[in-house]
Formats: C-alpha cells, sequence, structure tokens
C-alpha cells in the first residue's frame, strides 16, 4: 500500500541529531529510535530528545511488527552501561528521560535489576530528572516487577500494541493481553503515586469496536496516559498494513479516550509513537504537579507537628 501525503517524513538531519547519534555510537549505546525506525527520530533527536534501549540491540522474542534483531544474548550484559547512561544524560542537561529495553528471557529476572540500576544512576546523577520506562512484562513474575519498581521511575509503560484478537500473530506468543493489562494494574496498585501508559497501533486490521474495548480495559486497569499511532511496515518480513487511518479519525479516537474514559493525556496521530515528545511535554507538567503537591502535603504536615509540639 502506498503511504499517504501525511506519513511522508523528511529523512534525519541536523547537528543536534548527528550529535546525540555519535555521542550513542562511541559509548555503545543502543537508541530504540534507531533500533525501531522510528519516523518522528528528526523531530525528537533535533530538540534533545532521545529514548535509549538498554540491555542491547537482540531480543529474544519475535513480534512480527518490531524491527528489533531477534536472538539470544546468551545472558549477556554490559554492567558498566548505568553510568554511561548517567554520564550521558547528566551532561545533556535533559529534564526528562525515556528507557525502554529489549526482552531478556535469557535472564532469570528478565533484566529488571540491570534496568532499575540505569534508573538509579540517572537518579543519582540527575536528581531533578524525569524518568520514563518503558518495560518488558517479565513474563508476568512480580518479583522482577518490584524490583524495577524500586528504582522509582516517575512514568512506567507497558505497550499492549493491538486490540485482544490481533495479540497473536502480532506480537510474541510469549507476550499476552492479560499479562500487559495485569502488569499495568499492579504498578498503579503498588505504586499509585507513579504514572501508567501504554500504547496501541492501527492499521493492522483491528475494528472501532475492539479499538473501543482495548481502550475501555486499558482504563479499566489504571492506566493513566495512552498514545494510539499507525503501524508501519518496517521490512516485507513483518506484517503487511491493513488500512492506513486518517488523521482526523485519530483525532476523534484522542477525543474518545480523554472525554469518554477518562485518560489524563492520550496522544494520537499517524506519527506518534510509544515515546512522543508531545506526550513527555505533558508528563514532566504532570510529575512535577504531583511532586509539588506531595511536598506541599509533607510541609503543611511539619508545620502541623510542630504547632502541636508547641502546645505540650
Amino acid at each position: 500500500m502506498r503511504k499517504p501525503e501525511w506519513l511522508k517524513i523528511r529523512p534525519p538531519a541536523g547537528e543536534r541529531y548527528f550529535e546525540l547519534k555519535n555521542i550513542s555510537k562511541t559509548l555503545g549505546l543502543a537508541t530504540v529510535c534507531e533500533e525501531a525506525k522510528c519516523p518522528n527520530i528528526s523531530e525528537c533527536w533535533a530538540g534533545g530528545t532521545a529514548t535509549f534501549m538498554v540491555m542491547g540491540e537482540v531480543c529474544t522474542r519475535g513480534c512480527r511488527f518490531c524491527a528489533v534483531k531477534t536472538g539470544n544474548p546468551n545472558s549477556w550484559l554490559d554492567h558498566e552501561e548505568p553510568q554511561k547512561l548517567a554520564n550521558v544524560i547528566s551532561k545533556a542537561n535533559w529534564e526528562y528521560v525515556v528507557l525502554t529495553s529489549v526482552d531478556r528471557d535469557d535472564l532469570p529476572d528478565g533484566g529488571a535489576a540491570h534496568f532499575a540500576a540505569c534508573v538509579s544512576a540517572i537518579k543519582a546523577a540527575c536528581p531533578t530528572i524525569i524518568v520514563e520506562v518503558l518495560i518488558p512484562d517479565f513474563q508476568g513474575q512480580e518479583d522482577p516487577l518490584k524490583t524495577l519498581l524500586a528504582s522509582r521511575p516517575d512514568v512506567v509503560a507497558q505497550n499492549i500494541e493491538t486490540v485482544e484478537r490481533l495479540t497473536h500473530p502480532v506480537r510474541d506468543r510469549r507476550a499476552g493481553y492479560q499479562q500487559t493489562l495485569t502488569l499495568l494494574q499492579r504498578v498503579k496498585t503498588w505504586e499509585p503515586d507513579i504514572f501508567t501508559k501504554s500504547s496501541i497501533m492501527l492499521g493492522l486490521g483491528e475494528t472501532d469496536e475492539e479499538v473501543r474495548a482495548c481502550i475501555a480495559d486499558l482504563r479499566a486497569h489504571g492506566v493513566d496516559i495512552l498514545t494510539l499511532g499507525q503501524y508501519l511496515q518496517p521490512t516485507h518480513k513483518h506484517l503487511p498494513v491493513e488500512r492506513f487511518v486518517t488523521p482526523e479519525q485519530f483525532k476523534e479516537w484522542q477525543q474518545v479516550a480523554e472525554e469518554e474514559f477518562g485518560f489524563l493525556y492520550c496522544a494520537s496521530g499517524p506519527l506518534v509513537r510509544s515515546s512522543y515528545r508531545a506526550g513527555e511535554f505533558f508528563m514532566k507538567g504532570a510529575v512535577e504537579a504531583r511532586k509539588a503537591a506531595a511536598n506541599n502535603r509533607q510541609t503543611a504536615s511539619n508545620h502541623q507537628t510542630q504547632s502541636e509540639g508547641d502546645w505540650t
């Protein structure tokens, strides 16, 4: 199928883009922007935003929509990666950073401890930074998720990817529709102050009724933020595009998500991806507002305690 006009994008360019590309290449860091052939790479990198992919470039799963390489990393990890990331991000002086990873089913904890070490190192180097993580499902295990949450990311995302009927064949057999919903619900139950987020690709053969049901399921499991974007076939070996959804239709889905189902924010458009600058700007404001409210509550509590002490 030929791409419509609204999906045509410029090739990556710009001084900031090449600077980030050189930094990540020199330190052996991977970005999902490149690995997943994201159409927004020019816009985001030019603006100084990148989504780093930790734990290597080889995924143990083989989802039929994804351009990331599939294989067996044989338990390999770069144990210097957390500090490398912290060094790069602190020098870049960013206020918001996104970390994602390949699936590492070859590791007993799915890589949760390494992922958490990356978050902790970044927070230690940049105490005020906001960290969003797009995480694996850890095969539904609770302990690895708890390990990750202990590093205190500000936003936790796990992508549902598609509607329930299309989960298989779209996603690897080890992934699951309910598995993703359960993970997101656990995050919100265990850590209510952490924002949760998920993403749906359109154009894989889903019906409007199925999209609405998926949106409803995500909200029912406590998801705060939703992104919807057009699926684009990365190579001829991947699933074909069944239809191109118009910008007007994406706008309608945004209104449905926000006004009908009550999501805090929905980024919806043909070129929107899970990590998207417009969404990050919103999240930055939301996280800062929540932190300010928590600080105000703590200050008020301290004043009350002090006042009560004056009367004893």
